[in-house]
């Protein structure tokens, strides 16, 4: 397959281009979304795109999206370049495995964060505050120990560059209000309890994660991407111990690198080098393989 970084399809108008992902307009009613194989770390877009990381992404999503559609309709229409309109045939190796058509939807103002370990900038607020996004903690809890319960922890959502920023439920609410709130809290824990089960008994422990969801004819849909190792901190079972950070399937390796290389976290990024590259990729692989039991043709 292809390494994509950006994508050129003349012939349907470019909607957006972020930090991962290119969409295209195909009609009134449908989009294109592309999963390139750009690599982004505090909201810093790399020189270097990990190679067929977008593909891996991709039917990561694919997996959790059919295993979820009993508990929430998603927007995908066609998911093989096949079922594709014939204005893309030219690009079919470029959109080969990366690729889906899907219902236009209005995404919501917010990311719909969960928790179930206390790690990242959840543990820096709890060891300042003893709080997590307005949550009371119980004291004394070790970095990376499971909460008592999983926590439905919101974000604002910022623009390309920017930071999102956590915020409390009440501010979710106005934002999006009330009612849409519950409903998209329910789904997220339901979803994450749900995938915990699931990639426990795959020795992987979901540390968190973000969705998010979209309205389509006042239906909610879950869109974007789901439970990939960008929007995920995936652990080993095997080793886990609170008390300290833990190894990854996911893109923490390498932004632990970029902490410990000096560099200010501020465009432009520092070079990857090749094993950094290398092994980024292959957690990535590493997670697909042992969530989904199949490999990929890369």
């Amino acid at each position: 397959m292809q390494i994509v970084t950006k994508t050129n399809i003349k012939e349907y108008p470019l909607l957006s281009r972020g930090k991962v992902r290119d969409i295209y307009e195909i009609d009134a009613d449908t989009l294109l979304i592309v999963t390139t194989d750009r690599m982004s770390a505090f909201d810093v877009i790399m020189n270097e795109p990990i190679p067929h990381k977008g593909v891996i992404l991709n039917q990561i999503t694919l997996f959790w999206m059919e295993k979820f559609k009993d508990i929430i309709a998603n927007h995908l229409l066609a998911t093989d370049v096949k079922d594709f309109p014939t204005g893309l045939a030219p690009y079919a190796e470029e959109l080969e495995g990366r690729s889906v058509l899907v219902k236009k939807a209005k995404p919501l103002p917010i990311e719909c964060i969960v928790r179930g370990y206390i790690t990242g900038s959840g543990w820096k607020d709890y060891q300042r505050t003893g709080k997590v996004c307005g949550y009371n903690l119980p004291p004394n809890l070790k970095e990376s120990e499971q909460l008592p319960t999983p926590l439905f922890t919101p974000s604002t959502k910022a623009n390309l560059g920017q930071h999102d920023e956590n915020i409390t439920l009440n501010k979710a609410r106005e934002l999006a209000g009330k009612g849409l709130i519950e409903k998209v809290e329910e789904v997220t824990l339901a979803i994450y309890k749900q995938a915990s089960t699931y990639a426990r008994g795959k020795d992987i422990i979901i540390a968190d994660t973000k969705f998010e969801f979209g309205l389509c004819d006042k239906e909610i849909l879950l869109i974007d991407e789901v439970l990939t190792p960008d929007s995920s901190r995936f652990w080993p079972v095997q080793g886990y111990e609170p008390g300290r950070t833990q190894p990854s399937f996911d893109k923490q390796y390498l932004r632990d690198w970029l902490a410990g290389s000096g560099w200010a976290k501020t465009p432009p990024p520092p070079t990857l080098p090749n094993d950094v590259i290398t092994k980024t990729r292959e957690k990535y692989l590493a997670a697909f393989r042992q969530l989904t039991g199949r490999d990929l043709d890369l």
